[in-house]
C-alpha cells in the first residue's frame, strides 16, 4: 500500500507555487516536485537496514530554479542533443536555440524542467501534466504531455504520454542523478554496472552520435557483464560515459526490456531499470565540478553520480537510420520506465 501526500514547497516568482508530493511504500519514500516533474529524492534501505537518499538534489526551491544540470528533472520536448539545433519536418526547417556548444540540449533554454506542472493524485502516486504551446522553444505543434509517477513496493514507475497538434520530434526522459552509497558520497567508483546492450552510439567531439551503430564487443562499452565503474572509467575515452546504449533496433516492437543494473557492494543496494524506450544514456556526471552545493551542503563533484536516461537515440530527428522520434497528430506517444530498488 502506497501512501500519497502533498504540500506547498515554495513560490517561483512569475511562475507560481510549487508543491512537493510524497509517495511512501514499505520499502521506499519518493519525493516529486511540480517544478519540472522533478524526482527530488528516493530514500531506500541498505543491507543493514540503513535508509539513505540516493538521488542528488537541493535543499530548497531556489536550487532547482537556478539549476543548470537537470538534477532529477523531466527533460523535453526532446531529451539529449539535436545537432546544431536544426531539423526538417514535413519539408519545413526548424532552428532551435543552441544551449550546449553548437547543439540544442534537453529541450532548450526553457525546457520542461523549468515549467510548473499541474498535479493530481492517482492510485499509488501522482500524475503531472503540462501544455507546451505551438512554437515553444522553436518546436512545432501544441503538445499535451503527462507523466505519472507511481510507487508499488520497491518499484517506481514513470509513465509518459503525449499528443501533438502538429508533427514534432519528441523524446522524454528523467535526468535523476543516483549514488547508491547516498547522495553525499564522493564518487561512484565502488559501484558496478551492467547494461543489456549489444551496441552503442559513438559520438563526435560535441557529444552528438556520428550515425554509426557500433558493437560493444572488445570495447570499454561492453557492459553486458557486471563491471566496476571506477576501473572502466579509466578505459573510456574523454571525461567518462555520456553515451547511448542501444536496447533494441529501429523498427523493433514496443515492449518493456531490461535496460541496466547497478550494484553498490558496500551497502548492498541494487538499482534495476527496465524500459520500453529503444535506448539508455549512461552519464557519469562528467561535468559536475564541485561548484554545486546540494542537499545537506554536499558539494557535487565529477563522477559523484550516474544517470540512466531511458530515451530514443540522440539526434534521431536527423538520422534516418535511428528509431523514429516523430509524433504525428492523432497518435499517442507512450513510454514506460521502471526503477526497482532492492538489496543483496
Amino acid at each position: 500500500m502506497t501512501q500519497v501526500s502533498h504540500q506547498q514547497w515554495g513560490q517561483v516568482p512569475g511562475l507560481g507555487s510549487v508543491d512537493m508530493w510524497a509517495l511512501q511504500s514499505s520499502q521506499l519514500r519518493v519525493e516529486v516536485l511540480t517544478l519540472g516533474a522533478i524526482i527530488r529524492s528516493v530514500c531506500c534501505r541498505g543491507k543493514h537496514g540503513q535508509m539513505e537518499d540516493v538521488v542528488l538534489g537541493y535543499d530548497d526551491l531556489e536550487g532547482y530554479v537556478s539549476d543548470k544540470r537537470y538534477l532529477g528533472a523531466l527533460v523535453g520536448r526532446v531529451a539529449n542533443r539535436i545537432a546544431k539545433g536544426r531539423f526538417v519536418v514535413e519539408g519545413k526547417e526548424y532552428q532551435l536555440d543552441t544551449n550546449s556548444g553548437p547543439n540544442a540540449l534537453h529541450g532548450g533554454l526553457q525546457g520542461f524542467n523549468k515549467a510548473i506542472w499541474l498535479a493530481a493524485e492517482v492510485e499509488g502516486g501522482v500524475i503531472l501534466s503540462h501544455t507546451s504551446p505551438n512554437g515553444d522553444q522553436g518546436y512545432p505543434g501544441e503538445l499535451q504531455v503527462s507523466v505519472s509517477y507511481t510507487l508499488q513496493g520497491e518499484t517506481l514507475t514513470a509513465d509518459y504520454r503525449a499528443r501533438s497538434t502538429k508533427t514534432t520530434p519528441i523524446n522524454l526522459t528523467n535526468h535523476s542523478y543516483f549514488n547508491l552509497a547516498g547522495q553525499g558520497a564522493a564518487n561512484i567508483y565502488d559501484h558496478e554496472v551492467s547494461i543489456s546492450a549489444q551496441s552503442y552510439l559513438p559520438v563526435d567531439d560535441t557529444s552528438v552520435p556520428t550515425g554509426e551503430i557500433r558493437s560493444v564487443e572488445d570495447t570499454p562499452f561492453d557492459l553486458r557483464g557486471q563491471v566496476p565503474v571506477g576501473v572502466r572509467l579509466k578505459e573510456v575515452p574523454g571525461l567518462g560515459f555520456d553515451h547511448n546504449f542501444c536496447l533494441c533496433l529501429p523498427g523493433d516492437d514496443w515492449t518493456e526490456r531490461p535496460a541496466a543494473r547497478v550494484f553498490h557492494p558496500p551497502s548492498g543496494r541494487v538499482l534495476e531499470v527496465s524500459t520500453s524506450q529503444p535506448g539508455v544514456q549512461l552519464y557519469t556526471s562528467n561535468v559536475l565540478d564541485g561548484s554545486i552545493r546540494g542537499k545537506g551542503g554536499m558539494m557535487y563533484g565529477k563522477h559523484s553520480a550516474f544517470c540512466l536516461e531511458t530515451q530514443n537515440w540522440p539526434n534521431a530527428v536527423n538520422q534516418a537510420s535511428f528509431p523514429d522520434c516523430l509524433l504525428r497528430p492523432g497518435e499517442e506517444y507512450h513510454h514506460v520506465t521502471r526503477f526497482t530498488f532492492t538489496t543483496v
